[in-house]
């Protein structure tokens, strides 16, 4: 397990303009080129978060996955982000939340929101993802979600593997988020208690800006050690910013204060 940069891309995102965002988040991160190991983009960052954009997802075929397949190719560097998606859903077709994990070798894995945002009735729009990801990276193990999933720790938890004593389900735990600035106290907040809680490293990216709803973001994208503690902390601004975590770090903490070996075991349904 070597030490990982990963990069928050905390942008403004444009409101249902897919080609605008693609161009936007290309120059944002153009000059990560070799410098990173992870580039995170904001949830829906091709359209912002609006249920109006239902009729125009996008399907795994169209530009937008070619075009984070392109960018981690060009960066060396693993990309990932959420957008509309149409898939095949249990119940029929459906559009998710769809946040995919794109490696330089051009795989795609993705997490499909599994908490919908009633407050904003997102489900009644959208399908909801059902299982949990867990992704290998540079010799991390890494767990991306998505906005709303911050408010529910027990789909959230780290859980002692038993098979591999001493270690963790993940290492690192990811949020992009579309979060308004009215709710900004509870973004901050949640962020420092889930990586305390689950003994690893937690990225949240969140966007900046006005969207078409008038809702404002006030940023406050933030790298977060296992202490809670900030590595890195945005405001409310555009910006690119790298951090890198330190594998010896985590590992130490975790030897040092092993409260998984305490945690309750339980199965997510």
């Amino acid at each position: 397990m070597q030490d990982l940069r990963i990069s928050l891309v905390q942008g403004a995102t444009r409101w249902h303009d897919p080609a605008a965002n693609r161009d936007y988040y290309g120059e944002l991160v153009a000059p990560l080129r070799g410098t990173t190991d992870l580039v995170l983009l904001p949830e829906t960052f091709t359209s912002g978060f609006s249920n109006d954009a239902i009729d125009r997802a996008e399907t795994m075929d169209d530009p937008t996955v070619a075009w984070m397949r392109e960018q981690a190719a060009a960066l060396g560097a693993a990309v990932t982000g959420s957008l509309q998606l149409r898939a095949e859903a249990t119940d029929g077709p459906g559009v998710f939340n769809r946040m995919l994990w794109v490696t330089p070798d051009g795989e795609v894995r993705h997490y499909d929101k599994r908490h919908l945002f009633r407050y904003a009735r997102e489900h009644e729009r959208y399908s909801a993802g059902r299982e949990r990801l867990v992704v290998e990276w540079k010799g991390w193990r890494i767990n991306p979600l998505v906005c709303y999933d911050l408010r529910f720790p027990v789909f959230a938890r780290n859980r002692h593997d038993v098979e591999r004593p001493g270690a963790l389900d993940f290492d690192l735990q990811l949020y992009v988020a579309n979060w308004p600035s009215a709710r900004a106290y509870a973004w901050k907040t949640l962020l420092r208690a889930r990586a305390i809680e689950n003994l690893c490293f937690v990225a949240g990216l969140n966007r900046v800006g006005t969207d078409g709803n008038g809702l404002h973001y006030s940023g406050d994208s933030a790298v977060l050690d296992f202490l809670g503690q900030p590595l890195s902390e945005c405001s409310d601004e555009e910006v690119v910013t790298t951090t890198t975590l330190l594998a010896a770090e985590l590992q130490a903490h975790r030897e040092r204060f092993p409260a998984m070996l305490d945690g309750d075991r339980f199965t997510l349904l």
